[in-house]
């Protein structure tokens, strides 16, 4: 029988890369200072994919090559990861600490590399510190999951996989908005060789910090499992990551939640390569406030990223908040698609800020909903394949928008990329909420009342609680949240039968007006039906 304490916690003796003692479920101390270095060195190697994208015509005037040229230094990140798929799957056989230090010591010597390459012709050498660090990210990608999953308990571990994957997008606004600020548009290139060389020492330092604390900081895993889903794993996943990959594929839900994560994610990796170029075509000068715009974006991006995590951990709706999510990233993006050349910077400020928090707070919500599609498969075999369809997709936008940027403008490029996020809508809406994780960790169910209910939560008024004392007990398993499933057998009887009829064939039948906006739903159906025709279904 497994002891269950899931707020009692580990002193940091307790973290070791011994065997774990499954008969006690405990959660560390070191469990924060572990996400929190991995974060940063997610954080540094981000930085260095973007920071030549974000003044892509300076370093096109100091290196006198094509402005496509400098795009494919970002490209490289997401074209390299490909083939080299493979290798964080080797987060299963040598585990967290081995690849977090191959990760971290790559990500440093990219670094250095760079800083060879201060010269107009050479190019190459700046070519190849960037490809050192694109193999740094193959095994830095695949860990929030994992990490969250290793380290934390079920009630954190949605937060924990927000804080890992935020570094990562934090590395991204500051590689919008240090690069411009530390490498200003000057034609003479010596001079602009020593700005340049400022930017690469500083990011080789942090990088060689990081490196270090990595060493300090990183265990392989805890002496204690932190969830009961993490004290049962052990014995039900295979090690074989080809066999997992085939169980994977015919998983008709993760499939199609790798196909819209995709384009998603891949919609952001095109959108921030071009985003320099897009705004300076409208704005020309404002390179400065192009990495502000970029900041803007991504800034609201990690607060989006945060506020998910804790929803999610909180209600564990990962089906509903997925897709609003991603509704809301199609809405942020259509406006950016038609305000972008208004000639008002504020108005692209405010829209990609918008866009930015729907668009990166969905990366963690693929994360977390693909751990709970695939469970008790290892996690770094399902995010190594949730990472690879943003690159493939990411390479091809990217690509793709260049193109038509160059030919008809910023806008039908964008109304591109507007047609793919559509697809993903639709083709999350038909994913199956089938939380394997949830049904592992989950409690007995208890008795409460609606009123009990109503007392819960903050959300619910005075006004509501009238209503909700007209149901009996329900079960309720661990409450997070509700929805509202109407069954009316005598529609002719209520106060309105046609207006009754109407709003049940229009809103109710369908089930997803109840699942958005359950509030409104519960009171609209207490005034037309009586409650034993209505049945309120909870969420865990």
């Amino acid at each position: 029988m497994v002891n269950e304490d899931p707020n009692q916690q580990e002193g940091d003796d307790s973290s070791s890369s011994g065997p774990e003692d499954l008969s006690v479920i405990k959660v560390s101390k070191r469990r924060w200072a572990v996400v929190l270095v991995f974060s940063c060195y997610s954080m540094c190697n981000a930085f260095q994919w973007i920071q030549y994208a974000s003044i892509n015509n300076i370093f096109t005037n100091f290196y006198g090559v094509t402005a496509f040229a400098i795009d494919w230094l970002s490209l490289c990140y997401m074209l390299i990861y490909i083939p080299l798929l493979p290798l964080s799957w080797l987060l299963e056989k040598f585990g967290l600490r081995t690849i977090a230090l191959t990760g971290s010591v790559l990500n440093c010597l990219g670094a250095w590399v760079k800083l060879g390459s201060l010269k107009p012709h050479l190019f190459p050498v700046t070519v190849l510190g960037q490809v050192i660090c694109s193999v740094a990210q193959v095994f830095i990608l695949g860990m929030p999951s994992r990490v969250a999953s290793v380290w934390f308990g079920a009630n954190e571990v949605s937060t924990a996989c927000s804080i890992a994957v935020l570094g990562n997008q934090l590395g991204i606004a500051i590689g919008f908005l240090v690069p411009p600020v530390l490498v200003p548009n000057i034609q003479d290139r010596d001079k602009l060789a020593y700005h340049i060389s400022i930017m690469f020492y500083i990011i080789g330092g942090v990088a060689t910090l990081l490196f270090i604390l990595v060493i300090i900081v990183f265990k392989e895993k805890p002496k204690h499992p932190p969830s009961r889903a993490q004290s049962q794993k052990p014995a039900l996943t295979s090690s074989d990551a080809l066999s997992a990959i085939i169980r994977l594929f015919k998983n008709l839900n993760f499939v199609l939640l790798v196909i819209s994560y995709g384009l998603n994610a891949g919609a952001f990796y095109a959108l921030s390569t071009l985003l320099n170029r897009m705004v300076i075509l409208h704005y020309p000068g404002e390179e400065v406030n192009a990495g502000r715009i970029g900041l803007t974006m991504t800034i609201a991006g990690i607060l989006g990223t945060v506020i998910t995590g804790i929803w999610l951990d909180k209600t564990k709706t990962y089906k509903e908040t997925t897709l609003v999510v991603y509704i809301m990233t199609l809405v942020g993006m259509v406006v950016y698609t038609f305000t972008l050349n208004l000639a008002h910077l504020w108005v692209v400020f405010i829209t990609t800020g918008t866009m930015g928090f729907f668009m990166t707070g969905y990366l963690p919500l693929g994360f977390e909903f693909a751990v709970e599609l695939t469970y008790p498969e290892p996690e770094a075999v399902s995010a190594g394949l949730l990472n690879v369809c943003p690159q493939v997709f990411g390479i091809m936008f990217t690509i793709s928008q260049d193109q038509i940027i160059g030919k008809y403008g910023a806008m039908p490029a964008n109304i591109f990329l507007c047609v793919f996020l559509t697809l993903g809508v639709v083709l999350t809406a038909f994913i199956k909420a089938d939380l394997r994780r949830q049904k592992v960790n989950g409690k007995n169910p208890k008795n409460v009342s609606m009123w009990e209910l109503a007392g819960q939560s903050s959300e619910f008024l005075a006004l509501l609680r009238m209503w909700l004392h007209r149901w009996g007990p329900v079960e309720l398993p661990e409450w997070t949240g509700f929805m509202v499933a109407v069954r009316p057998s005598q529609l002719s009887q209520t106060w309105r039968p046609e207006f009754a009829q109407w709003v049940f064939q229009h809103c109710f039948s369908a089930g997803l007006f109840q699942a958005l906006f359950p509030l409104p739903a519960l009171l609209l159906a207490s005034l037309l039906w009586s409650p034993e025709d209505i049945t309120i279904v909870t969420v865990c």
